[in-house]
């Protein structure tokens, strides 16, 4: 499972409550409670699937008397056409339960898909492509997870994992160097420690701290060149700010460690799933 049961369940229960409200009067109106059926989740475009049992969860979330079964798993490519799940049960919990549940799965798949996109297109370098904490609120950990699936590395959780020192922090504590040298006094050693710098200026400055890792914000691919070479891997480099597909590669070639890209899940398309009734 993606994230600890319990949890999961919390957070499905949260998204069906704001989806049924006091009660699903289509379905209670139309359908007869004792009815039973199956469903087929169908994928309507090559995807690359994350969440399939956080789909299923749904369901069981509604009813534990639900039969769930999957015809593929996470990371797996599903072809359009393709049968990817089949759910058994009463008709009127399926009907409810439906929406709540191809919206997370199309979710986690457009992230994963578009995930995939990035990490073929930084193949043969020695760059990583992470994510951002730019996620939808309460599906954090469902949308890193899909990260992962897509071939992605997860940065920060959230605040708590990790110092990451960017340009208001510098601006309120003074500097580059009073910033790094506070944070390392200040949390423990096994702590990694990354600093924002926007010009070669503040890479000199930072290089000179006791820093981790030194994020390029915003800069030209010559700019990073030249950060790379300055940086001589002494610690890790990440670039960061309007990475897009069309320019990832390039990025990618001029030496960084990481480059972290918002759009993963900020800007991730859903994935066309529809679940069909037989």
């Amino acid at each position: 499972m993606v994230i600890e049961k319990l949890r999961l369940r919390q957070i499905i229960g949260d998204f069906l409550k704001e989806d049924i409200g006091s009660g699903d009067i289509t379905t209670q109106t139309v359908v007869s409670r004792d009815r039973k059926g199956t469903a087929r989740a169908v994928v309507k475009e090559d995807i690359v699937i994350a969440g399939i049992e956080v789909f299923g969860e749904v369901f069981h979330c509604m009813s534990g008397d639900m039969v769930c079964t999957y015809t593929i798993d996470d990371g797996e490519l599903a072809a359009k056409g393709q049968v990817i799940a089949e759910i058994r049960g009463a008709l009127c919990h399926i009907l409810t339960a439906e929406r709540v549940a191809l919206n997370i799965l199309q979710r986690m798949c457009g992230i994963a898909a578009l995930t995939r996109r990035y990490v073929d297109a930084v193949e043969g370098t020695v760059a990583t492509i992470l994510d951002t904490r730019k996620t939808t609120p309460g599906l954090r950990d469902l949308e890193k997870y899909a990260v992962t699936v897509g071939g992605g590395r997860n940065h920060r959780t959230g605040l708590s994992g990790g110092v990451l020192i960017k340009e208001n922090h510098i601006t309120a504590a003074g500097g580059i160097t009073t910033a790094v040298d506070r944070a390392r006094h200040r949390v423990p050693v096994t702590v990694k420690i990354e600093v924002e710098v926007k010009n070669l200026e503040e890479v000199r400055e930072a290089i000179a701290t006791p820093c981790d890792i030194i994020m390029l914000d915003n800069m030209t691919t010559d700019e990073m060149r030249q950060a790379v070479s300055i940086i001589a891997g002494k610690v890790k480099v990440e670039a960061s700010g309007n990475v897009t597909l069309a320019t990832v590669r390039e990025i990618a070639e001029t030496g960084v460690d990481y480059i972290s890209v918002g759009a993963l899940t900020h800007s991730a398309p859903a994935a066309d799933i529809s679940l069909i009734l037989s």
